[in-house]
């Protein structure tokens, strides 16, 4: 094949996941690439994308024992057991699953990466060095591509944009990515690398949707939540509840101010808030991010923060999955973490 013939082949190629994407988008409120649109007068982001994904319910459990062993703060402290109240003395071990962290611990550690792809050496560079924009903004995990199968697997197929939280990245079956990226190519602007793969990261991370804090939560306009998101993204209730209306605790995330600004919060159209005014959301790693992260991982010789934990009520808990972002394999394929890495 000549090279002309290669890049034609290549350009069509994009053009049919362009075309793809846009099928998939189409009476959507924003574009499926980060294109800006007015609402009421307001530029708000881009297509909310993101959902991050959850482990099948038989495996909750060992992950809770997997972030716990890992990062002992992941755990329940006793006020937190007492306030959910006890049958009989004994918690229901999935509640506990579902309250527990999934941050990687204070010590600095490698994260091994690796493609399901074929995807050439720059587009992989690039690609570790944005999930590495973590690193370079305090914390003390960092991202190394791996020649053999890696810890974080990524895709850039079908999908979407989506990663699972934190330390569950160890349960999946090394067939199957962790993180999504459809599409991205050296072709893609830098401004989506930015918005996208840095936020991807951040829940590789263990960092949940800022978009779910109590005060911006309380700023949103239930029924015209549902309506919207039925309209943009085809979510139901459940799943509205659990990606947008579900509060996070404050301690859970130790306490930073909301941050509406965060590129882990959602852009929210004003059309849905109670005072006519967007959440803004955000497009890359900000000051408050990067406070956060230096915290949760702190460099060599920096105080580790808190308990990222503390959870008090059953209605701090961390939303469980739904049907839209449960993913579903064989138990028979189902994995246990190399012992090595708790060491």
């Amino acid at each position: 094949m000549s090279g002309s013939e290669q890049e034609l082949r290549q350009a069509l190629a994009e053009i049919a996941r362009i075309a793809d994407r846009a099928s998939r988008h189409l009476g959507h409120d924003h574009g499926p690439h980060g294109d800006r649109h007015e609402d009421q007068g307001v530029t708000t982001g881009p297509d909310i994308g993101c959902v991050p994904r959850q482990l099948p319910e038989r495996l909750l459990v060992k992950a809770a024992q997997t972030a716990t062993r890992i990062n002992p703060a992941n755990g329940l402290n006793i006020a937190a057991m007492a306030g959910l109240g006890l049958n009989g003395g004994i918690m229901d071990p999935l509640r506990i699953a579902v309250l527990t962290a999934k941050y990687w611990g204070p010590q600095p550690r490698q994260v091994t990466v690796s493609f399901m792809e074929s995807t050439p050496s720059d587009l992989r560079a690039r690609i570790v060095s944005h999930l590495n924009a973590w690193n370079r903004a305090g914390g003390c995990i960092s991202f190394v591509e791996t020649r053999g199968t890696g810890q974080v697997r990524i895709s850039r197929g079908g999908g979407g944009y989506w990663s699972y939280l934190g330390t569950d990245i160890l349960h999946i079956p090394p067939s199957q990515q962790t993180m999504n990226l459809e599409g991205f190519t050296m072709n893609t602007p830098d401004s989506e690398y930015r918005r996208v793969i840095r936020h991807e990261a951040g829940h590789t991370l263990g960092f949940p949707h800022e978009h779910m804090r109590k005060e911006l939560i309380d700023r949103l306009d239930r029924q015209k939540v549902y309506d919207y998101f039925w309209r943009t993204q085809r979510w139901d209730r459940a799943t509205v509840d659990q990606q947008v209306l579900t509060p996070l605790n404050d301690r859970s995330i130790m306490g930073t101010p909301p941050d509406q600004d965060s590129l882990m919060c959602y852009q929210l159209p004003g059309s849905i808030t109670r005072d006519g005014q967007p959440i803004r959301g955000g497009f890359d790693i900000n000051a408050t991010d990067a406070a956060f992260c230096g915290r949760i991982y702190p460099k060599s010789g920096a105080a580790a923060g808190a308990s990222p934990n503390g959870l008090d009520s059953e209605d701090d808990a961390m939303p469980t999955g739904t049907a839209s972002n449960t993913e579903a394999w064989d138990p028979g394929d189902d994995v246990e973490p190399n012992e090595a890495f708790f060491h």
